[in-house]
């Protein structure tokens, strides 16, 4: 994250630092993460040293950029933001309305400070008064003030201070040209001291005039020049040192500031030091929201970051690639509350922040003192400071909730309420149960109060009527006082906060995509083959073939693989080696399946070539094997769809969602063109076919099982957990399409308790508990039986391994080609040598293996008429000269008889 600041005051710089410190040491803010820091300083309006920072911080890879204060440079800043979808976080005033998409103030907005304003003037009864405003730009806050004083029961009368430092001749022109005692300042907080002090010299600041000041710094002003002539000097502060986290944290920071920075600080309230509690406060309003800005972030972030992976990119600005997690960051910022420095951050669905709280403060002898607060929320505006007593019994009164019983607002909607299945009638809250029911009794736990449930009387959540301007359902009951408070699933949308109260959320959700479960892939018939790729089976090919070259040809080289063929010649004249060129082949095939083979390797050398061939063998097939079983069970699905942008670029599956409501002002109101398309589509759709559009959740759920991969259907991603868990044969594709909450609607003096019951059952686990039990367990019945039966695992089945028996088929059939082969071809050696023809040996000796009589065979020898004569080498020339010699007509000692009486049949060929 990078901090643009102004070099002119370090003390946002100050803020800064200390709150990435404090987010990085806090455990539960962001604890798988931690924040890092650029910061730049910028002169005040240089727009062009900004916008360079901006794109150099950006290559480095930035999550947020916090500033800069100067409008100028903000809108530059601003444009690059919205171009690359990095979140713009801004805690100055701005008098624009700005809807950006990448842009979040901290700031109050001008509006809802117009409107303290004007209900301050009401509340004092000032009937005429006289506005100083700085310049046209501040008029813009005032504009509530303006406008009301149309009417003649109030009388405005408005004056611009002039430029320069002299503005003595303005406030005598209030002073003689008017007989208006009551004055509305409006200008810079640094130019607060200098008209008030003019306006003391020209006579202005008597006890018959009366003073607002629209600055929500007056507490950090020296104002002690003007506290003892009795003038009332009314202002709105926001950040209240009274509360103990900014007493904590002042304190923090002045361990890290020395006493020489203060004595620069010379405006501070009561001299040179603000003293407060024994220590020096000089915290601002912009120092404490950026302050708060940090820790916003950090909340945004981890909430972000327990759904998903963040990763920080570099980016450049030369380039069109984007952040893909910026826009998600700003939405949780809008979402998340926090209790900040100054009070309750919140936002609504526009991402401003119009819900604050602020103190009403006036200038007496003591100092500043706190005389009431504004709420943007309360009916009647301002709480007034009583005494001590009557604050008590106010409180016991009507704010505590202890012994409370408060009238619960509800709609009948699984599993949020539900009836109990009990064979005993039922009545009041015991005949409800589910996650509403358990949600009251943990935060009854929390508060002390007690409850009834009421069904809504017209069984709608709550949606406001255009033309006649009234309400309906819970938020209707709501607002007439019929109830105290809505639970349910009622999501918070910007319509529903201007009508009640929201609670922070007590479950997060989004729409997602609602779809048939897609079915498994017909596994290849070949799949056996993909645990190696197809390159690794081309080098195991060559590496057999290599291995078999280079045995053979070190065989031939190596002395110790030529051999004796006859054991019983001594003296040979001829050597043999077994490693042909056909047995090298078979030998390294052998070892590669893992198979024996009767030639075993004599010399080193081939027995080292074999042994590195056997272990690169053993490693591949240890390989094969392990991958070959998840290859062949694990099977992937057909997913015709997987994000909402598959299902926008194809007409094949129709989509809808409910006509009404939420889920179709997402789409038709969208500020993408793609989802507006869509919901053009869908309305096009439901035309032509009734339906596409369907009335509630549970006809689209139906739909979408009756369809079968032909629709699908949008809808809230709590709704479709519930559904995917109980019905089988439903999916959730994809992500959230968006990010909002489900809050509880009341009225304000309930609302500050209820978010500190739902933070505490959310840190302690108990949120999760619930929506676990009744997504996951409870009612679920018997379930959606896995494929293979209750072990799950799934049988392999003819599809997954057909290829082996194509291969083990085609083998048998090669091997039967080549047995014909050398059938055919031995046989025409003998029809040769013997004079007969091809066919009558080839029946002879087909008629002999078909038999199957016998399993064994005479030879047929080759005819010799005679032997050559041998001249002058003494050697017999006849055959039966080898007889004489007991040797057989090749000259090999005879074989003995066989036991039968009749010839030998084993002589040498």
């Amino acid at each position: 994250m990078s901090g643009l600041f102004d070099e002119a005051d370090p003390s946002e710089e100050t803020a800064f630092k200390h709150a990435v410190e404090r987010v990085n040491a806090e455990i539960t803010v962001l604890p798988r993460s931690r924040l890092s820091t650029q910061i730049e300083r910028l002169s005040f309006g240089d727009s062009y040293h900004a916008s360079n920072k901006v794109c150099q911080m950006m290559r480095e890879g930035i999550a947020a950029i916090f500033g800069p204060q100067s409008p100028e440079a903000a809108s530059h800043v601003q444009s690059i933001c919205d171009a690359f979808e990095i979140p713009h976080i801004e805690t100055k005033w701005d008098y624009k309305i700005r809807k950006e998409n990448y842009l979040i103030n901290l700031y109050p907005h001008p509006m809802t400070l117009s409107k303290a304003y004007n209900d301050l003037v009401e509340a004092f009864n000032w009937e005429t008064y006289v506005i100083i405003y700085e310049n046209n730009e501040r008029l813009y806050t005032l504009q509530d003030l303006i406008k009301a004083s149309a009417p003649s029961t109030r009388k405005a009368v408005l004056k611009q201070l002039p430029e320069g430092d002299d503005y003595r001749s303005l406030l005598k022109d209030i002073l003689y040209a008017t007989d208006i005692f009551n004055i509305f300042i409006d200008c810079s907080t640094d130019k607060v001291p200098e008209v008030l002090k003019q306006a003391q010299q020209v006579g202005l600041m008597t006890y018959h005039y009366s003073y607002i000041i629209t600055s929500l710094d007056i507490h950090t002003l020296d104002l002690v020049d003007f506290s003892y002539g009795d003038i009332n000097i009314t202002a709105y502060r926001i950040v209240d040192p009274d509360r103990p986290e900014v007493d904590a944290i002042v304190k923090q920071w002045n361990s890290h500031i020395s006493v020489d920075n203060y004595n620069s600080r010379s405006h501070m309230y009561g001299g040179p030091y603000y003293v407060y509690n024994d220590i020096l406060f000089f915290l601002q309003t912009e120092t404490a929201l950026v302050y708060d800005a940090v820790f916003l972030f950090g909340k945004a972030l981890h909430v972000l970051d327990s759904s998903q992976r963040i990763d920080i990119k570099p980016l450049n600005c030369d380039s069109k690639e984007t952040w893909q997690h910026g826009y998600s960051i700003i939405n949780y910022m809008k979402m998340v509350q926090l209790q900040g420095l100054t009070g309750l951050i919140q936002f609504n669905t526009s991402g401003y922040r119009t819900d604050v709280q602020m103190d009403v403060v006036q200038l007496k002898r003591d100092g500043l003192r706190k005389i009431g607060t504004w709420d943007s929320k309360f009916v009647t505006k301002f709480n007034w400071t009583k005494q001590d007593a009557e604050i008590e019994a106010v409180q016991d009164d009507t704010i505590d909730l202890k012994n409370r019983t408060l009238t619960v607002t509800t709609i009948k909607n699984d599993p949020f309420l539900m009836l109990k299945i009990s064979t005993e009638p039922l009545t009041g809250n015991e005949q409800f149960e589910g996650y509403t029911v358990d949600l009251l009794n943990e935060l009854s736990k929390e508060l002390g109060f007690k409850y009834n449930i009421k069904l809504v009387s017209d069984g709608s959540y709550g949606s406001l009527n255009k033309e006649t301007g009234k309400w309906n359902g819970m938020i209707r009951e709501v607002i007439d006082g019929e109830a105290d408070i809505a639970v349910a699933d009622l999501s918070v949308n910007k319509d529903r906060q201007s009508a009640l109260d929201f609670t922070m959320p007590f479950m997060n959700l989004g729409i997602s995509i609602l779809f048939v479960e897609p079915k498994f892939k017909a596994p290849e018939l070949f799949s056996f083959m993909n645990p190696f790729a197809v390159d690794v089976w081309m080098y195991m090919f060559y590496a057999f073939f290599g291995v078999s070259i280079v045995l053979f040809i070190i065989a031939r080289v190596s002395p110790m693989e030529w051999d004796c063929p006859h054991p019983c010649i001594e003296d040979p004249d001829e050597l043999e080696n077994q490693f042909t060129l056909l047995n090298s082949f078979w030998f390294t095939i052998g070892s590669l399946m893992q198979q024996g083979s009767d030639i075993a390797p004599k010399a080193t050398s081939t027995r080292m070539m074999a042994g590195i061939w056997w272990f690169f063998t053993l490693i591949m097939v240890s390989s094969y094997t392990a991958n070959l079983a998840s290859f062949l069970l694990v099977q992937e699905k057909d997913e015709p769809i997987k994000s909402l942008q598959d299902l926008a670029r194809q007409d094949v599956i129709k989509y809808g969602c409910v006509g009404t409501g939420s889920t179709a002002s997402f789409f038709k109101f969208s500020p993408f063109p793609e989802r507006v398309v869509m919901w053009k589509k869908m309305e096009e759709w439901n035309s032509k076919s009734p339906g596409i559009l369907p009335k509630d959740n549970v006809a689209g759920r139906d739909k979408v099982l009756r369809d079968e991969g032909k629709y699908a259907f949008f809808m809230e991603s709590t709704v479709i957990e519930y559904a995917v868990e109980r019905v089988c044969g439903l999916y959730q594709v994809g992500g959230l399409l968006d990010s909002k909450g489900y809050g509880v609607g009341m009225h304000s003096p309930y609302r500050q308790y209820f978010n500190g019951g739902i933070l505490r059952l959310q840190e302690n686990g108990i949120l999760d508990k619930l929506k676990r039990k009744w997504w996951k367990e409870e009612r679920k019945g018997t379930g959606c039986a896995a494929e293979g039966g209750e072990s799950g695992v799934t049988p392999l089945r003819i599809a997954n391994v057909g290829g082996v028996f194509v291969v083990l088929v085609g083998g048998c059939a090669v091997a039967i080609i080549f047995a014909f082969v050398e059938f055919f071809w031995e046989n025409r050696k003998i029809a040769t040598d013997e004079g007969g023809t091809v066919v009558e040996e080839m029946s002879k000796e087909l008629k002999f293996a078909l038999s199957c009589s016998s399993n064994s065979k005479p030879v047929k020898k080759e005819k010799k008429d005679s032997l050559s004569s041998q001249e002058g080498n003494g050697e017999p020339q006849d055959s039966n000269q080898y007889l004489d010699l007991g040797l057989d007509s090749y000259g090999f000692p005879n074989a003995p008889p066989r036991a039968n009486g009749g010839i030998n049949q084993d002589g040498y060929t």
